[in-house]
């Protein structure tokens, strides 16, 4: 795979990724230095509806752009250079965004107290903190039906565990970094767990298999 680096110097008056790196000969791959600029920039480009651009894959710090064949990697480039996102999207949040999807959580997780430390919060605040505030889906993860959840409570910043959990189970519910996530099958993790829930988060046998998708507002709420 042949990867080339262009700085983009002139992305008009919004915001202006890192870098475009030409990811093979079908795409391009987008950077910045934020998740918040990531959001905002792939609302931008899916209203943009740019020729030639079949698909665009948010991550943390990165837009992939996949493109219908070699012969849009330069017209793309030219045209994103006509594309901004508005500054404001940055930090904007709704004040009152609509509620996509309520998931039911009952606080038990084994790392509750170690996120409360971390945190210098109690446990009750803990978990206060994150029913407090609705999270968005900002992109897809590791696993079918993960989905990375951002803009809660900035209090819940925490660090991922030191050592890795062999197994986590099937609805967990967690924090790392800046997210927080719901695991939607067991499987290995190192985020820190404050609790459960039964809520499934990948069906194939529903019309949309995930059950949260970029995009949408999540609520978390605490029974039990």
């Amino acid at each position: 795979m042949r990867v080339a680096t262009e700085v983009m110097d002139a992305m008009g008056p919004g915001l202006t990724p890192g870098a475009i790196r030409e990811y093979g000969d079908q795409a391009l791959l987008l950077e910045f230095d934020s998740t918040a600029e990531v959001l905002a920039w792939t609302d931008a480009l899916r209203a943009a509806d740019l020729l030639g651009v079949v698909d665009l894959v948010p991550a943390s710090r990165t837009i992939l752009v996949k493109l219908a064949g070699p012969r849009y990697l330069a017209p793309t480039r030219q045209r994103l250079g006509k594309v901004s996102a508005p500054s404001a999207a940055v930090a904007a949040t709704p004040a009152a965004p609509q509620i996509d999807v309520t998931v039911d959580v009952v606080y038990d997780g084994p790392d509750l107290h170690e996120v409360a430390a971390l945190t210098g919060l109690t446990p009750a605040q803990v978990i206060a903190a994150h029913t407090g505030t609705p999270w968005r889906v900002g992109f897809g993860g590791f696993a079918p039906g993960f989905a990375y959840l951002v803009d809660g409570d900035a209090r819940l910043q925490v660090p991922r565990r030191a050592e890795p959990r062999t197994s986590v189970p099937a609805g967990a519910v967690g924090l790392a970094g800046e997210f927080s996530g719901i695991y939607p099958r067991q499987s290995p993790g190192g985020w820190q767990l404050i609790g459960h829930t039964d809520t499934v988060l990948f069906d194939v046998h529903r019309d949309t298999p995930a059950l949260l998708t970029p995009g949408m507002w999540v609520q978390f709420r605490a029974i039990g």
